[in-house]
């Protein structure tokens, strides 16, 4: 049996299904600069286990690659990682990302997938104006990271009723949607290619969706965790904390609501490993960052699809064909991932190929398991193997 949606083709026979490879456009690798946390290698092993073949990997590193001299750090850790998965770098947008300075875009842009500073948003609109402006005249999609600083006031989990009754500093949804208001405003000025990371809130979703009945050249991405989890989920541990953060439960229904009603582009993991020891400060002490590569599908299947709030072939499509249309990334030939759907199970972070093992959805029963990944016609992961 054979199901295609948007180009996405799906095959399958009983509980076993075979998908293109799956696409994410914000992961974190961590290579140069904070390899304790995951290297090229490590993120790659745990990118296939989860079935993409195709990543898009984030410029907050050391060096920043932020010109050619600093990019070719990154390049040469890509291509000592062999090739499990296809890791796309993204360019900075500012110098060390401390948005200053451009960064060398017109130098860096034949070599890299899109320009970013995320875990920084850019808090002059005169310097955003500007990086639209080039990124427009480079044919490069713009992907923000929304922040306004001025709004986070030492916040780390979501501005509500956990917050609250725990003592915890909250983050203001203005923080997120504000940046978005005032880029959207610049993306209809200069034409840019927009694309906004993470969102996590109902404005943010109001806004973009808006901006897209008037013509404006945005797309966005959520995470399986502000789709599936809300503040109501939280509990006292660093496996929690991320950023943005978890936010209300109505926050949650209209990112559900706008996925189904193609507000939301496509699904990124926003994969940010960290070491056990930086994830065991509770909520107050942690680094903000959870990863996701390996119970992504796994947990979006089990929520969204066995639920029946969204159909399996938009949420292979979400996956594969949307971020790659967006993002200018080929579909390979040979890149596959095979799932048995009829597989329930305890999902123990143990057993992560990546060096991270921080997820909230460890302990949660999911069903999914990921059988094969092959990548150009090569398996690149076989369950129970070595490979």
């Amino acid at each position: 049996m054979a199901g295609e949606k948007g180009g996405t083709l799906i095959r399958n026979e009983g509980a076993f299904f075979l998908f293109p490879g799956f696409c994410d456009v914000h992961v974190h690798f961590r290579e140069p600069g904070f390899s304790y946390k995951e290297t090229i290698l490590t993120g790659s092993r745990a990118a296939v286990r989860g079935g993409y073949t195709a990543v898009c990997a984030m410029p907050n590193l050391n060096p920043v690659p932020d010109s050619p001299e600093h990019l070719r750090a990154e390049e040469e850790a890509i291509a000592a990682a062999g090739d499990l998965v296809t890791v796309y770098p993204y360019g900075a947008l500012t110098v060390g990302e401390k948005g200053q300075e451009p960064a060398k875009l017109e130098a860096l842009a034949p070599r890299v997938i899109a320009f970013s500073d995320d875990g920084k948003g850019v808090q002059s609109e005169s310097m955003m104006r500007s990086l639209m402006e080039r990124c427009k005249k480079l044919g490069r999609v713009l992907a923000a990271h929304c922040e306004d600083e001025r709004l986070v006031r030492g916040g780390y989990i979501h501005d509500g009723t956990y917050a609250a009754a725990h003592g915890h500093r909250g983050i203001c949804s203005e923080s997120e949607w504000g940046p978005v208001a005032r880029d959207l405003r610049l993306a209809r000025e200069t034409g840019c290619a927009y694309h906004v990371c993470h969102i996590s809130c109902r404005e943010t979703a109001e806004l973009i969706r808006q901006a897209k009945r008037e013509g404006v050249d945005v797309t966005c991405e959520t995470a399986p965790h502000y789709l599936l989890l809300d503040e109501n989920d939280l509990e006292e541990d660093g496996r929690f904390r991320m950023n943005p953060p978890l936010r209300s439960r109505e926050d949650r229904e209209a990112l559900v609501e706008a996925l189904l009603d193609g507000t939301i582009d496509m699904i990124a993991t926003d994969h940010a490993p960290h070491s056990a020891e930086e994830k065991s400060r509770g909520l107050a002490g942690s680094a903000f960052g959870v990863v996701g590569l390996e119970c992504a599908f796994p947990a979006l299947y089990t929520g969204l699809v066995r639920t029946g709030i969204l159909p399996l072939e938009r949420l292979a499509e979400l996956l594969t064909t949307a971020p790659r249309k967006r993002f200018g990334i080929p579909r390979e030939e040979g890149d596959t991932c095979l799932w048995d759907l009829s597989r329930e199970y305890v999902l123990d972070p143990e057993e992560f190929l990546s060096l991270g093992r921080a997820t909230p959805f460890a302990g949660r029963k999911l069903w999914g398991r990921c059988l094969r990944t092959t990548h150009r016609g090569k398996t690149v992961y076989e369950e129970n193997s070595a490979v």
